[in-house]
């Protein structure tokens, strides 16, 4: 581990080689991270092999800025600024989001884990079940008779609220 004027550093390698200095506060976001911390006392660099590079970049982006969430507490920074930082940061393509619900998951962090998938589900409402197939790529194996019949045994699924 480096240390800086600003504190600990830790180096963090990408699937695909990346390296990245960041704070030992940012790296401890992860819940992962922070586990191989706590077995490695003075690691030289610490291996994402599930993320690569331009996913982990935005991950340390995302934790960096989420750092001193703890502050929201004592009123240090408004919780609206959070979730316009939220907003904005998830405004990517859809393949980036599902990167980043992949590598909130394989890190345990939680906080990008939940904004991902409330991400995805907003994506998914008010869509219709064949937009959904079109987005998501889902193949529909169901014959018209079939489908017909799950229609009616789940008519509660197709009404719109």
């Amino acid at each position: 581990m480096a240390t800086t004027s600003e504190g600990k550093k830790v180096r963090l390698q990408s699937s695909d080689g990346v390296l990245f200095e960041v704070d030992l506060a940012v790296a401890k976001k992860s819940g992962t991270i922070a586990g191989w911390l706590e077995e490695e006392k003075d690691p030289a660099e610490i291996p994402v092999p599930m993320v690569k590079g331009s996913v982990l970049a935005k991950v340390i982006d995302y934790c960096t800025h989420h750092v001193a969430e703890k502050k929201v507490e004592y009123g240090f920074k408004s919780k609206s600024d959070l979730d316009e930082f939220d907003e904005k940061f998830m405004n990517v393509d859809q393949d980036t989001i599902f990167d980043l619900i992949q590598a909130a998951n394989y890190l345990h962090i939680k906080g990008l884990l939940d904004l991902g998938c409330r991400t995805l589900a907003e994506m998914m409402k008010q869509n219709s079940i064949e937009q959904l197939r079109d987005t998501f790529n889902i193949k529909n194996d169901y014959s018209e008779e079939e489908e017909a019949k799950l229609k009616v045994e789940t008519a509660w699924a197709f009404e719109k609220n």
